[in-house]
């Protein structure tokens, strides 16, 4: 079986790491990364820190806007698929190249398997929520984390080839979680001690490119009564010198964190604020509370379970939801798999691609 995996961000080669094992045990794996995220910092430190394979194919896309960005790997990764010939295309989540390979691999008339399928955050406006709808209306086989995931897909009318295998971030923590606690020094090298700090992560446009909100959470930030890290994404560095917005002295920033560092900084920090779909869920594994700064999340489930609060971009509802959250007497059920996804993955796509290649009897 040969597949052909297509990644581009920094949450796709983290959930590329544990299905790229799982997969190359006995079977082929073609990886493409498009370029989305290029930057040393958000790219380049995954594949040295994972164990991940370099890019069988880099293509260098860049940022752009959606369209243009969207389109440019469309192209490139339709050319690919066309060398390598691969059995099917898998994508992963909700980003620009998730919708990019899940399309070029359609029209092809590749089977494309989407992991992570089903999530709705029932927001139109996010570009994720656009790309997951997309991705899963073209995909063949669709790998869900949750029965949630697996009822929204239903809900639209999509059952077949739908298989609820639980969340391949958690075997990506499996495998790394322990790594983290050998390899990173990074609360020595800041001065923190566990559970003497926040940790927060701002990326999303709906709150980088609104002076409102973004000034709303880093007024919040200001507010709280612990240093707060803040590895920095690119974008809302560039927004905050664009508009004017001064982090309050408690606010350690930092440049973007490898894997390792993050996971240490997340499994000892007091409490998470993020808009981060994937620190949500990070957050529920590791037992640490977690504040998220939108309106509406597509992981429903930790919210119903009361270590997730939503908070949106309201500087008091944010201040309230930490003072509520931190340190809840609480059950923690297991909601998204032992962290064998990847495995599950694997042979589900060995049964259905592999039995339909053997020549039928009596055909030689």
């Amino acid at each position: 079986m040969k597949l052909l995996t297509v990644v581009g961000a920094r949450p796709q080669l983290i959930k590329a790491s544990p299905f790229s094992i799982a997969l190359r045990k006995a079977h082929t794996e073609v990886l493409v990364h498009t370029g989305q995220h290029y930057d040393a910092t958000m790219s380049d430190v995954f594949f040295n820190e994972l164990g991940i394979p370099r890019p069988d194919h880099h293509l260098g896309v860049g940022s752009a806007s959606h369209g243009v960005q969207t389109g440019a790997m469309l192209g490139a990764v339709e050319s690919v698929i066309e060398k390598e010939s691969p059995d099917a295309v898998v994508v992963f989540g909700d980003t620009n190249s998730t919708l990019a390979g899940a399309l070029a691999s359609a029209k092809l008339n590749v089977p494309v398997a989407h992991v992570e399928a089903g999530l709705r955050s029932f927001n139109r406006r996010m570009p994720e929520e656009v790309n997951r709808v997309l991705t899963d209306h073209v995909s063949t086989w669709l790998f869900t984390p949750s029965p949630v995931a697996s009822a929204n897909l239903a809900a639209e009318g999509i059952t077949s080839g739908v298989h609820e295998v639980g969340d391949i971030m958690v075997d990506a923590l499996r495998i790394h979680a322990d790594r983290a606690e050998d390899h990173s020094r990074l609360l020595e090298r800041l001065g923190l001690e566990r559970g003497g700090y926040y940790l927060a992560t701002v990326h999303r446009a709906e709150n980088t490119d609104r002076r409102e909100r973004l000034s709303a959470i880093f007024a919040a930030f200001a507010e709280l009564d612990r240093p707060l890290v803040l590895p920095l994404h690119p974008r809302t560095e560039k927004r905050l010198l664009e508009m004017g917005i001064a982090p309050g002295p408690n606010v350690m920033l930092l440049e973007p964190l490898g894997y390792l560092d993050m996971l240490l900084a997340q499994r000892y920090a007091r409490a998470i604020l993020t808009d981060s779909g994937g620190m949500q869920k990070e957050a529920y594994y590791l037992r640490v509370p977690c504040v998220t700064l939108r309106d509406e999340t597509e992981w429903v489930e930790t919210v119903e379970s009361g270590w997730n609060v939503l908070a949106g971009a309201d500087s008091r509802a944010v201040l309230e939801a930490v003072g509520r959250i931190v340190n809840p007497a609480i059950p923690h059920p297991e909601l998204y798999g032992d962290g064998r996804t990847s495995e599950r993955i694997v042979e589900t796509l060995v049964s259905a691609i592999e039995p339909a290649a053997e020549p039928l009897a009596g055909s030689r």
